[in-house]
């Protein structure tokens, strides 16, 4: 794998990402947040974007393998977190006070700014065709686990100066984006749903008929 293969993983994995939808969540997430707080958000939810891609690449089979779970369930539950998270951007509702972020069960990095709004179900989709036999190939491995670990970092460098462009933005612009994305985030989210409960019920029918 040379280095143009993996400028184009790393392209198409920044893009899978969706670095301005989860920019719009972000900046509406962390609006009430002092701009050093967003920027240790934003630290965080690369980090944990960076941890969970390179986790489920590496993986992501065997984790699903072991714990019976499929990837069309993921997709249902991913797709009712997204509809709630988009139904609460929709009706504007309020972004988590400051005192909530310091909390774990509160804290809003991992969810569901990381998973499963950055790393959602066509994200983990593509990451499980990419680890099929990666440990076979370990250059390739190589190359690709850095190309995952690169458009995970461009992505949080994206919303560590997400302030300055909130700033171009202004507030009557975000909030325009934002009720947008929601929008977006629920016609998504109600996809992602039937898409993972269509399959279930193919794959049912499919064992019934065999």
């Amino acid at each position: 794998m040379n280095i143009s293969s993996t400028i184009s993983v790393i392209i198409k994995l920044f893009l899978l990402l969706t670095p301005f939808f989860i920019l719009s969540v972000f900046v509406t997430t962390c609006a009430s947040l002092e701009p050093k707080a967003q920027k240790k958000l934003a630290l965080r939810v690369a980090t944990a974007v960076t941890v969970a891609t390179v986790v489920i690449y590496l993986f992501g089979a065997l984790i699903f393998q072991y714990l019976g779970i499929s990837l069309d369930a993921f997709r249902i539950g991913a797709g009712l977190v997204l509809m709630l998270s988009g139904i609460d951007m929709v009706r504007g509702g309020d972004p988590p006070k400051a005192r909530d972020i310091g909390e774990f069960a509160s804290d809003p990095a991992v969810v569901p700014l990381a998973i499963p709004t950055t790393v959602g179900p066509g994200t983990i989709g593509t990451l499980l065709v990419m680890g099929q036999g990666a440990f076979e190939d370990p250059l390739r491995c190589i190359f690709e686990v850095c190309a995952i670990i690169i458009a995970s970092v461009l992505v949080g460098v994206m919303l560590y100066f997400g302030r300055h462009l909130k700033q171009i933005l202004k507030d009557k612009g975000l909030n325009i984006l934002s009720k947008l994305t929601g929008m977006y985030i629920v016609a998504l989210a109600a996809q992602i749903i039937f898409t993972g409960a269509g399959n279930m019920i193919a794959q049912a029918v499919a064992a019934m008929k065999g």
